[in-house]
């Protein structure tokens, strides 16, 4: 099975590997069949978990290799990975604010008193995971369409590495948009529909990120380190924050440290 995949166009390669991601997404949504609520501690630290394993592979699977390719090409290294990086993290800033969208943990009013309605609450859950899954998708079709380009600071087994830790991460994602949703009433069928769809963007993303970086080569470091910055972000803005507000700091902060050993244990093993 993993001969055959190694044979596949780069391409078709970051497209079923997204499709993994969505999947892992998709399975976390799905525990909504079993339960209507999910342990507290256990999701914070799964969100910990999380944020630990997207900041290990924004530097060991995007950033690193960003550093390499800018060498190889002749250039400044840093200027690139500087560049790609803040705009990464600027592109999400702009998308936050230019598009309505609700964190999962947010309470349900906001600060004016305004309590959003059932539908329109469950639309705001999943763009924000939407919008959050972009960086996700785009990193994946890179280091894939990296790979093909023949850069020596990329491997196949990286790729796949990067792609593992982002299904990780997706799984906690998944249970954060639908378990909500089903506490708020919403059926079990409409509360996975609305968790999982949000991870259909990845495979899409993916597949931009493959096909821009594989017929233009000298935009590859600036879109491993743009991936990179918009995950980071996400890791600021959402993820860290969304672990800690219930208490259990210590306990999330202690799971993103083990995310993060775990992506790096991975990628630098298989990379």
């Amino acid at each position: 099975m993993l001969n055959y995949f190694l044979t596949l166009d780069p391409v078709i390669q970051a497209f079923l590997a997204s499709l993994f991601t969505w999947g892992m997404t998709a399975l976390g949504a799905a525990l909504v069949f079993t339960t209507k609520t999910f342990n507290q501690k256990l999701m914070d630290s799964m969100l910990g978990f999380a944020g630990g394993v997207m900041i290990a592979a924004s530097f060991w699977s995007l950033l690193a290799p960003a550093l390499e390719m800018a060498e190889e090409n002749g250039a400044i290294p840093w200027i690139p990975a500087a560049g790609g990086f803040m705009l990464g993290g600027i592109f999400l800033w702009g998308m936050d604010q230019f598009l309505p969208h609700l964190h999962p943990n947010a309470p349900e009013q906001n600060a004016e008193g305004i309590h959003p309605g059932k539908k329109k609450r469950s639309t705001l859950l999943m763009l924000a995971i939407t919008m959050h899954n972009i960086p996700e998708g785009l990193a994946v079709g890179v280091a894939f369409g990296a790979v093909a380009a023949g850069f020596s600071s990329s491997s196949i087994t990286g790729a796949i590495a990067l792609a593992i830790g982002i299904g990780i991460q997706n799984f906690p994602e998944g249970v954060a948009v639908s378990m909500p949703l089903r506490r708020d009433g919403m059926s079990r069928r409409k509360s996975f529909m609305y968790g999982q769809f949000s991870g259909l963007v990845e495979p899409v993303a993916a597949i931009i990120g493959a096909l821009a970086v594989t017929f233009i080569q000298p935009l590859l470091p600036y879109a491993l380190s743009f991936a990179a910055g918009a995950m980071i972000f996400v890791v600021a803005e959402e993820v860290i924050p969304g672990s800690q507000e219930e208490g259990n700091t210590d306990l999330a902060s202690m799971s993103l440290m083990i995310g993060f050993t775990v992506m790096m244990i991975l990628d630098v093993a298989l990379g």
